[in-house]
């Protein structure tokens, strides 16, 4: 299929490129109101601790009646099919290490919702994504991109880095979620995209990562949530709960998201 061009809405860090199936969703929503078991619920204000014992193990999270849709947001200029289904997604990438946990809730019911593909993509420190080189797309690399299917409690996990910046956006993780599909040989097959969103990071750990290396090294001038029109536009609702997992944040950090899915809506 033919490159897309990008969206104004999501400039490209410091080049061109084009997405192979560029989905524009900037939809309305109601924050999602949710209390988790060891699973803290993001909010408005982006809710932090510091805490060093070790990871809470994933369990099964307790959820309130009161659920909402989960805000959609552009799937932006960088999304590749490449389907692959793995946990440890950094290839090799500098960063500070990061444990991210997904819930993903049905808010028909208000419970877990098993079975479900949660496909990330992000950029590395210095604010480059995989899968494209100055000019367009470059199938080679695939780092910081992969896919992981909830188990009974709703959640997903992946080992990732902390991610980097580039001008005109705050540092985000892009997400969407898959229903109705297939893994065999080690990749997802058919189904349907039920949400497409962004994931946020509470400012005073952007501070913290942005003085450690390798990201220091990023000369891109990092714009901040209350700057970034995309984070504005419901980005709220998604901002994780970020917690230390050792002494300081050069030793890795955990971050926990709820999300709300109609499972068969396909916006």
């Amino acid at each position: 299929m033919a490159d897309t061009p990008r969206t104004p809405d999501e400039p490209a860090p410091g080049r061109t490129g084009a997405s192979r199936r560029t989905v524009l969703t900037t939809l309305g929503g109601t924050a999602l109101s949710l209390a988790a078991a060891g699973l803290a619920a993001p909010s408005a204000l982006g809710k932090t601790q510091d805490d060093r014992r070790a990871p809470a193990p994933t369990g099964s999270p307790r959820l309130s009646a009161a659920c909402v849709l989960t805000p959609e947001q552009t799937e932006g200029p960088f999304y590749l099919d490449l389907e692959t289904v793995r946990r440890n997604i950094t290839e090799g990438k500098a960063g500070v290490p990061l444990t991210l946990r997904t819930t993903v809730i049905d808010t028909r019911t208000c419970s877990p919702l098993p079975n479900t593909a949660v496909d990330i993509w992000q950029c590395d420190a210095l604010g480059d994504y995989s899968g494209y080189a100055e000019g367009g797309s470059d199938p080679d690399t695939t780092f910081l991109r992969g896919i992981q299917l909830t188990d009974s409690s709703g959640v997903a996990e992946f080992t990732t880095v902390y991610p980097g910046w580039y001008v005109g956006r705050a540092l985000h993780i892009h997400v969407k979620t898959h229903q109705g599909g297939t893994v065999s040989n080690g990749e997802y097959h058919g189904g349907h995209v039920s949400h497409t969103g962004q994931l946020y990071f509470p400012e005073n750990y952007n501070s913290q990562v942005a003085a450690l290396d390798p990201y220091r090294s990023n000369t891109a001038r990092r714009t901040l949530n209350s700057q970034d029109a995309i984070y504005r536009n419901g980005g709220s609702a998604t901002l994780l709960t970020v917690t230390r997992v050792g002494g300081n944040t050069s030793q890795g950090v955990i971050g926990t998201v709820v999300l709300g899915i109609d499972p068969t809506a396909t916006p």
